[in-house]
């Protein structure tokens, strides 16, 4: 049975539930891999630093900017090519502010302590990208939204490379899931 006739079958609730699964199993990933990868589990701590200028400039603005980037093209572009089989909107439409912040903070957080915590920091940048983009493989038969996960990812990872700092990469991420989630809950942007 194919990804999409499984979702088709589950409630919206189920499905939020199975994103909510997905996120905590990317933090146990992430922690059995980083007893793994990492000499001592304070490595963690040398990731992580409150820096606001950082924060604003390399993990909001640039939130922010894929945010316009992406409802530009979603303006622009016919409708068909943005489609994700209804699965963005079933999990967001009716979900109230505070569950969309926390599951959009609990997204960003899991994903990015993996991909760029663990993956970036001890494999690099391309390799930690490219398995960003991966594991959104619903997209890899929607060429648009392929190369704009594609490209969210190698920002944010660059974001992260530059500042080694993953509240960084972990707000860009936020701000992006967060924001896209209120467009899809109160319609603000096109249908």
């Amino acid at each position: 049975m194919k990804q999409s006739e499984i979702i088709k079958q589950l409630t919206d609730q189920e499905l939020r539930k199975s994103v909510v699964y997905s996120q905590l199993l990317f933090i146990i990933i992430t922690l059995l891999v980083s007893f793994i990868l990492f000499d001592s589990l304070t490595k963690w701590t040398s990731l992580v630093h409150f820096d606001i200028k950082e924060i604003v400039y390399f993990g909001m603005l640039p939130g922010i900017i894929i945010v316009v980037i992406d409802l530009i093209m979603i303006s622009i572009l016919p409708k068909k090519l943005y489609d994700d089989g209804g699965i963005n909107k079933r999990i967001f439409s009716g979900m109230s502010l505070p569950n969309i912040f926390i599951l959009t903070l609990l997204i960003a957080v899991s994903e990015e302590l993996l991909f760029r915590g663990v993956v970036q920091t001890t494999f690099g940048y391309i390799i930690a990208s490219l398995s960003f983009a991966f594991v959104h493989f619903r997209y890899l038969k929607k060429p648009v939204l392929l190369i704009s996960i594609v490209f969210v990812s190698f920002l944010i990872g660059y974001m992260y490379e530059i500042t080694g700092n993953l509240l960084v990469s972990i707000t860009s991420h936020f701000i992006v899931d967060f924001l896209l989630g209120l467009v899809i809950r109160y319609k603000i942007w096109g249908d």
